[in-house]
């Protein structure tokens, strides 16, 4: 396993680290395959994983438990364990520390190595600074709940300096960024930002949530043309290794066939060992799935879960594959299986929703459009697509 310096902090961590997420299930999001995840886990750790990421909300609060079952097991003393305080949940001060106890009990430890302020935007950084969240970060880093402070972020560039030269405390954020993301939210600025001030960078979505995995076939003759073989996963994956602000890569494995795959190319991983020729694929690559993909929905069900029962990624998902792979009537199919409450036509247009989405998309406005060319047949434009 590589490894690289976590910012100012002097921890040295893998290259590659384990987002839980996206563990693999029974069906139900809250009914993770603990037999297959543990075995995951250990092979991760095994080869040198040593960072976790895990989240309040997690398989419907699931991941936690199921981390802190895995870290019981030998181990807690290999490995580093992120959480993060769910913002959204915080009503009045008192709550933090209610919810930072819970995650105690659940991950079974006395001490969270790297706590964030989960998916902060402006709005929510105003609200969690109403409550004071600085200075209750520091009280509970001084009675040792947690270690080094941080945050996630779905904002501007603008947003994350804000932030970021608001407090002197920070060691470490977490950003979304892929080839995809270069000049969307924090963006390669943010990024090179936050390095500059010793902090460590996570990066979650490097494959955008999987959308990279499995390219349509456009893309595919694209990567066929290169001299060097990798999957797209590895071509993801190593377009971030290589920028040296980069400390960590997060990936939301679902099978062990991933945890094994990926293992394998943060071994091969480094800082600008990608050439100039690799560099312009990457590039037509990411041109070429801009002109065809019309929803830039990641899948992290963050707008989840929709007052009125629609099934949001779902929907954006069935539209998008229909277009990307030029099978709309496949996308219909699929469509229609799904119960009536989940369709796009269930949609109030409440716009609950957008406030949580990290990608900005007007789902009320995509919500009809899916619904006339999936539901109702009509013949897709991308003229008429939501701006």
């Amino acid at each position: 396993m590589k490894y690289r310096s976590f910012g100012s902090t002097g921890f040295q961590v893998s290259a590659l680290g384990f987002g839980c997420m996206r563990l693999p299930t029974k069906g139900d999001p809250a009914a993770i395959d603990e037999g297959l995840a543990m075995r995951m886990l250990a092979y991760a750790v095994d080869h040198g994983v040593n960072y976790f990421d895990t989240a309040y909300g997690y398989h419907a609060g699931e991941s936690e438990r199921f981390l802190g079952r895995f870290l019981e097991n030998g181990h807690r003393q290999r490995v580093k364990v992120a959480t993060k305080l769910p913002c959204s949940r915080v009503e009045v001060r008192e709550d933090m520390d209610r919810i930072l106890n819970e995650q105690l009990e659940k991950l079974r430890v006395e001490h969270i190595d790297f706590y964030l302020l989960h998916g902060l935007r402006k709005e929510r950084w105003e609200q969690m600074l109403s409550f004071d969240v600085l200075s209750w970060l520091e009280r509970a880093q001084a009675d040792g709940r947690i270690g080094y402070l941080g945050f996630s972020f779905h904002d501007s560039t603008a947003v994350l300096k804000e932030i970021l030269d608001a407090y002197e405390g920070w060691d470490f954020c977490q950003i979304q960024y892929n080839f995809m993301n270069e000049g969307y939210q924090a963006g390669t600025e943010g990024l090179r930002y936050a390095a500059s001030k010793g902090l460590g960078v996570v990066v979650m979505e490097p494959l955008l949530g999987g959308w990279l995995v499995d390219p349509p076939e456009p893309i595919q003759r694209i990567w066929d043309r290169a001299s060097v073989r990798r999957t797209p996963a590895e071509w993801g994956l190593q377009w971030v290794w290589n920028h040296p602000e980069v400390s960590v890569a997060l990936s939301g494995m679902s099978s062990m066939q991933q945890v094994e795959e990926n293992v394998a190319s943060a071994e091969r991983s480094g800082v600008h060992t990608l050439t100039a020729e690799e560099l312009d694929i990457v590039a037509r690559v990411r041109d070429t799935y801009k002109a065809l993909c019309p929803i830039p929905c990641t899948g992290c069900r963050y707008c989840m879960p929709c007052p009125n029962g629609v099934d949001i990624p779902r929907v954006f998902d069935g539209l998008n594959r229909g277009v990307m792979y030029g099978n709309l009537e496949e996308a219909r199919r699929r469509y229609l299986r799904m119960e009536e409450g989940q369709r796009a036509s269930a949609c109030m247009a409440c716009r609950l929703c957008e406030a949580e989405c990290p990608q900005g998309i007007p789902i009320s406005e995509w919500m009809p459009f899916v619904h006339r060319v999936l539901g109702e047949g009509m013949s897709y434009d991308p003229e008429a697509c939501p701006a």
